[in-house]
């Protein structure tokens, strides 16, 4: 029986008086990778960080509705328990002036860990599960900074593994990637299949069609159809959805 790992319910958010998502309801499913599509201002980013409250430090910005992981209201979780359990990459790499094994340290000493041994292991493990260890474990003291582009993506995966989260969101963490710095990372999203859940918003439709179990389309704040991705990509029931992934519009 498939578990449903996040709900939303009639949610609702806006940014002063703009209203940019209506009514979304979603089941997300443990260990699925889901895929959001859409246009520019589709209101598939918001969606995105209204599920670890991301959207409280936007100003006079309002959620209304339900959020609801394994089946409790995000609101009544601590912030920090919150954003423990639901992690976020984001479109540009965000790796800290540290080293890399300090990088990806840093969550797991923020939560109390100090041991050398224990974080020399949790660092380990983060990289090579987010593909990254054959390649940095003999530089780990290295700046983090002077990997590529794509490498400091993976470290920022790993970063977010290393505090042992639930859900990975992905908002287009492959943006500004080469084909081939994309392709790890989409094959590391694929090999973190069997232990998290994974959200990924992208603008690019082969990517979803790459990775994702189910995928959704997003117009103009409207949750327009969410189907698996074979059948969203070949038999489209909504009109839009079509002429999106045909490319008459976006």
């Amino acid at each position: 029986m498939v578990k449903i790992k996040i709900q939303t319910r009639d949610l609702k958010i806006w940014y002063g008086d703009k209203q940019v998502m209506h009514e979304v309801d979603i089941d997300v499913y443990e260990n699925e990778i889901l895929s959001a599509i859409g246009p520019a201002n589709s209101g598939k980013t918001s969606f995105l960080k209204c599920l670890n409250r991301l959207n409280d430090l936007i100003p006079n910005s309002k959620v209304e509705g339900e959020i609801l992981l394994d089946n409790k209201n995000i609101y009544k979780l601590s912030l920090s328990s919150l954003r423990k359990r639901i992690g976020m990459v984001f479109a540009l790499p965000l790796p800290l002036p540290l080293s890399i094994f300090d990088n990806v340290a840093y969550g797991p000493r923020m939560h109390g860990i100090r041991d050398k041994k224990k974080l020399a292991e949790i660092v380990e493990k983060s990289l090579i599960s987010s593909s990254l260890w054959d390649e940095v474990k003999d530089r780990l003291s290295s700046q983090a900074m002077k990997l590529s582009g794509g490498q400091q993506q993976r470290l920022c995966i790993a970063r977010t593994l290393a505090v042992e989260p639930e859900v990975i969101l992905y908002d287009e963490p492959c943006s500004g990637l080469d084909p081939i710095s994309t392709a790890k990372v989409e094959e590391t999203m694929r090999e973190l299949k069997s232990r998290y859940t994974q959200i990924l918003v992208t603008n690019n439709v082969k990517q979803a069609a790459r990775v994702s179990e189910r995928t959704a389309f997003f117009l103009m704040g409207e949750l327009i159809e969410l189907e698996e991705t074979a059948q969203l990509f070949t038999a489209p029931k909504d009109k839009r959805t079509d002429d999106y992934i045909s490319g008459r519009f976006g």
